[in-house]
């Protein structure tokens, strides 16, 4: 009987220490409020854009989805991402991903507008609510609100 006491203590204490572990790891953060500046080309395969997404999924992982609250403006360039990503199905897995995790991506309509691109037919899973007037406007705004610029 004080074995099976034993190995229950033992199992318990294996399967909590992880969980203890993130507990104290996404308290050292706190809460966050975080706007990732993507304006950049992602070139060979995307794969710039797969390392700043890649980023962003390690900073969730440290904080943990619940206490993150993160937006991608995307303008200039950095709207290739998801014109990329159209006929790319690693950076599609990517960015669903964080849209699962409550991570938004916003588009700037300059861009859009001054290039020619509708978001409909041009653009991976990107949605009116979704376009913003000016990419460099909202970051100004997101930082006004408190959120934190990252450019990854």
């Amino acid at each position: 009987m004080i074995r099976l006491i034993r190995a229950a203590a033992l199992l318990f204490a294996a399967l909590a220490l992880p969980i203890l572990a993130h507990a104290e790891e996404t308290a050292r953060y706190g809460k966050q409020k975080v706007v990732y500046h993507i304006n950049y080309g992602g070139g060979e395969q995307s794969k710039a854009y797969r390392g700043a997404l890649n980023n962003i999924q390690n900073h969730i992982n440290a904080v943990g989805a619940e206490n993150m609250e993160i937006k991608i403006v995307l303008h200039g360039d950095g709207v290739s991402m998801l014109r990329d990503a159209m006929s790319n199905d690693l950076l599609q897995q990517n960015i669903t991903g964080l849209k699962a995790q409550r991570v938004g991506f916003q588009v700037c309509n300059n861009t859009l507008t001054g290039r020619k691109i509708s978001y409909n037919d041009d653009l991976f899973d990107v949605w009116e609510d979704d376009i913003v007037p000016s990419g460099v406007a909202e970051l100004s705004r997101l930082q006004m609100d408190g959120y934190t610029y990252i450019k990854p």
